[in-house]
């Protein structure tokens, strides 16, 4: 497997540079690119062309690559989803691959969760050729195993603390009984990930999470986001499950996801809290409150 590698860390100067080379590579312009935002990838929007970049941080470049392949499959579905743009790519700048997407709107909204539930309903519909070699879902191994790395940067109660609670949590996910169907899933699926088009039309975008497991990942956060976090009405999250047709809430397995999603989703923070104050102060606001059993409705979101 090919691997790409960085000594630098994927700060906002960082992915300037490489966002930089990577237009000039591809024959388009960076000036004025507006950062939508940087996280798991640097996102940019470029001003003179209706194009999104994507800029990974370091990772195997076999998975960047499979995302764009997912995408051409998705548009010969007729599933609307983010397109990427018909040039050669992955392209590998500075240790970082770099994608190149069709824009679908000049703005970044986001669709409603009634939308949402449409859209993965309509994919879970759909099967996955042989030859676009999707992975299973691996969620102690793929999804966390890279970010344990990143409690180095706590401190030692903080960091135990985490390691006790996902242990636990991988215990009781080996003795889950999913009642929906296998299959595609997105492997991210939240209100974040669908924003609407030029024409108002829902679009699925960030595939990088793309895998094959149970649909129930594919449900757990916007059900987690409203009963925990408090981000969604209960109204909203109606039309969300009448919408896919399936309440995770309903299904005595929910907490076990959505226990992992909230130590995923730290651990994630950890990696970011290295560089960024406002970050490090969040994971430990985080810890404190999943440690005490406090309210995470004061979470914020990154």
């Amino acid at each position: 497997m090919a691997v790409m590698n960085s000594n630098d860390a994927l700060t906002e100067h960082e992915a300037w540079l490489v966002l930089k080379a990577a237009c000039r590579h591809g024959g388009l312009a960076s000036d004025g690119a507006e950062l939508v935002r940087i996280g798991s990838n640097a996102v940019y929007r470029l001003r003179e062309q209706p194009v999104i970049v994507r800029i990974s941080r370091d990772g195997a470049l076999e998975d960047v690559r499979r995302q764009v392949n997912v995408a051409r499959w998705l548009v010969g579905e007729g599933y609307p989803a983010t397109r990427a743009l018909d040039l050669e790519q992955p392209i590998v700048v500075r240790g970082r691959a770099v994608t190149f997407w069709e824009s679908a709107s000049e703005r970044t909204d986001y669709a409603s969760l009634e939308q949402v539930g449409r859209l993965l309903r309509w994919l879970h519909r759909l099967t996955s050729p042989k030859d676009l070699a999707l992975p299973e879902k691996c969620p102690f191994d793929d999804d966390i195993g890279d970010r344990l790395a990143y409690l180095e940067g706590l401190p030692a109660a903080d960091a135990g603390y985490l390691r006790e609670r996902l242990a636990d949590v991988q215990l009781r996910y080996a003795a889950l009984d999913f009642v929906l169907t296998p299959g595609v899933i997105h492997g991210d699926a939240n209100i974040g990930n669908v924003i609407l088009d030029r024409a108002g039309e829902p679009v699925l975008i960030d595939l990088d999470g793309f895998c094959t497991g149970p649909r129930e990942w594919d449900l757990v956060q916007t059900a987690l986001f409203y009963e925990r976090f408090g981000w969604h009405t209960a109204g909203e999250y109606r039309q969300f499950v009448d919408a896919y047709g399936f309440d995770i809430m309903d299904w005595p397995g929910y907490p076990v996801l959505a226990d992992y999603r909230e130590i995923a989703m730290t651990l994630w923070l950890c990696g970011k809290a290295q560089w960024d104050q406002e970050a490090a102060a969040e994971v430990t606001k985080r810890v404190s409150s999943m440690r005490d059993g406090g309210d995470r409705r004061d979470w914020e979101p990154f």
